[in-house]
């Protein structure tokens, strides 16, 4: 298995990456967007972690910022009807963590959300990597005080526990630590985050 690839970034087009080998080798890797956007300038030097995918039709190169999220994709790719592409599409919409938070809080409207996912195959998702996507969800501490109390209501709104996190945090973020807000602002701006997604 080709577990890493290290060498120059020698070019980027779409969903593709070509890494030039020391040794001369040229390998082309596809990566999910997050990645992408994680990349050096064309010309710097970068290590992708990556996943070879061994099929009747061909070779493909997958290629992710650490070991963590290969091992995301493996998980996504051992549920029947999730191949490589929709897994890459997966990571590409929501990353690791909020995917991950998606499937333990058995929200299929976030994961429907992305593109060639169904209902059937979030609910497949859900069914099948509920029990083993904990590990994949530390991220961020769990909201306390006002924003906890405004979490709380967001979800009594009908908001899935993943909408009102990243709704809340994405509130916080655009003012600074949030300061001494109350939590019925923080409801109001949450609200809002909401209405342009």
């Amino acid at each position: 298995m080709i577990a890493e690839v290290r060498g120059r970034l020698a070019a980027k087009q779409g969903d593709r990456i070509l890494v030039q080998t020391p040794g001369g080798v040229g390998y082309e890797i596809v990566v999910p967007l997050g990645v992408m956007e994680r990349l050096p300038t064309i010309g710097a030097d970068v290590t992708v972690a990556t996943e070879l995918v061994v099929r009747e039709d061909g070779w493909a190169l997958y290629g992710f910022s650490d070991a963590t999220e290969r091992q995301f994709f493996q998980r996504l790719t051992s549920v029947s009807g999730v191949g490589p592409r929709l897994a890459v599409s997966l990571l590409s919409a929501l990353g690791v963590t909020r995917a991950a938070r998606a499937i333990l809080d058995r929200d299929t409207a976030v994961l429907s959300s992305v593109s060639g996912i169904g209902k059937k195959t979030a609910e497949r998702l859900i069914l099948e990597l509920a029990e083993k996507v904990r590990d994949f969800t530390a991220g961020p501490q769990p909201l306390s005080g006002p924003a906890g109390m405004a979490r709380k209501a967001l979800e009594g709104l009908g908001y899935s526990a993943a909408e009102a996190d990243r709704a809340l945090r994405e509130a916080l973020a655009a003012n600074g630590e949030g300061g001494s807000e109350t939590a019925d602002a923080l409801v109001r701006r949450a609200l809002a985050v909401l209405a342009e997604t």
